[in-house]
C-alpha cells in the first residue's frame, strides 16, 4: 500500500461539484453499482447491514464485494471468518480475499500481521487508503460492490461520498429517541453532495421473546418510519435483537444468516 496521503482542503461542503474528485477503479475492474451504508453515529450494526445485503444479494446469484472502509475499527473479516487470510498482490493490483460463498472483501485488518494492532493515522492517510481499496483492488466483474462505512461526517465518508460513483446509500439507524438527528445528520449530509438515500434501515429495533414469543421493544417504540416519511425516504426493514444473529458473527459465519428482515432492500437495489 502506499503512504502518501492527500489533503483535502477543510472548509464547509456545500454542494460539492464531485466530478473533481472522482477516483478511477482499475481498468480491469466492471463494478455494475456501489452502494454505501452509512450511519450518522458509531454502534448502530452498519457492518451487520453491509454483510446482510451482501449475503441476501449473493444468494440470489449476484456477484458481490465489501469495501470496508472502516479504517480504524474494521469487522467485515471477522463477520466472515477471514481475519489473518492474507490478500495476493500482483503487478496489476491487489487481489480481494474470498468468502466461503465467493463474497470478495477488501479490508485493513487483511493487511495487517497483527489484527489487533491499532491504526494510528490522521485522516488524511485513511482517506487514501479507502480510495486505494477502489483504485487498486482487482475487484473483476461485480454487480455490487457495498461499502461499510465509519460512522459520521468526517474524512472517510467525504472522501467516499466525492471520490467513488455511489449508486446510493443506506442508513441504518436504532430506535432511540436520538434516531431523528442521526438519520438527519447522514441524510443531509448526502444531499449536499447529491448522493440518492435508497432508504433507512432499523438496527436493533426489537426482541421476540423465547418463550412465549411475545415481540418486546427493550429501547422503546420505533420512530424510523415517521422519520423516513418526514425526509421522504422507505423505511427498508427492521432489524431485531437476535442471540443467533450476534453469535453467527463472533464465530465468521455470517453466511449462514437468514436474509428475511431486509426483503424489502430488494426492491431498492
Amino acid at each position: 500500500m502506499k503512504s502518501d496521503a492527500v489533503v483535502i482542503e477543510e472548509k464547509p461542503v456545500d454542494r460539492v461539484n464531485a466530478d473533481s474528485f472522482m477516483c478511477e477503479t482499475n481498468e480491469l475492474n466492471s463494478i455494475k453499482k456501489v452502494i454505501a451504508v452509512v450511519s450518522g453515529k458509531g454502534g448502530v450494526g452498519k457492518s451487520l447491514v453491509t454483510s446482510l445485503l451482501a449475503v441476501m444479494m449473493k444468494r440470489r446469484g449476484k456477484s458481490i464485494g465489501i469495501l470496508d472502509a472502516d479504517i480504524t475499527g474494521p469487522s467485515i473479516p471477522k463477520m466472515f471468518g477471514r481475519d489473518g487470510t492474507k490478500p495476493m498482490s500482483t503487478d496489476l493490483g491487489l487481489l480481494p480475499v474470498e468468502t466461503e460463498t465467493g463474497i470478495e472483501l477488501m479490508s485493513i485488518n487483511l493487511l495487517l500481521d497483527n489484527t489487533d494492532s491499532p491504526i494510528i493515522w490522521r485522516g488524511p492517510l485513511i482517506s487514501t487508503t479507502v480510495k486505494q481499496f477502489w483504485t487498486d483492488v482487482l475487484w473483476d466483474h461485480l454487480d455490487y460492490l457495498f461499502i461499510d462505512m465509519p460512522p459520521g461526517t468526517g474524512d472517510v465518508p467525504l472522501t467516499v461520498f466525492q471520490s467513488l460513483p455511489l449508486d446510493g446509500i443506506i442508513i441504518v439507524t436504532s430506535p432511540q429517541d436520538l434516531v431523528s438527528l442521526i438519520v438527519k445528520k447522514a441524510y443531509n449530509m448526502a444531499a449536499k453532495m447529491n448522493i440518492p438515500v435508497l432508504g433507512i434501515v432499523e438496527n436493533m429495533s426489537y426482541v421476540t421473546c423465547s418463550k412465549c414469543g411475545e415481540i418486546l421493544h427493550v429501547f422503546g417504540e420505533g420512530k424510523s418510519e415517521s422519520v423516513a416519511s418526514e425526509v421522504g425516504v422507505p423505511l427498508l426493514g427492521r432489524l431485531p435483537i437476535d442471540p443467533e444473529l450476534a453469535s453467527l458473527c463472533d464465530k465468521g459465519q455470517i453466511e449462514l444468516a437468514n436474509d428475511k428482515y431486509l426483503q424489502e432492500c430488494l426492491r431498492v437495489l
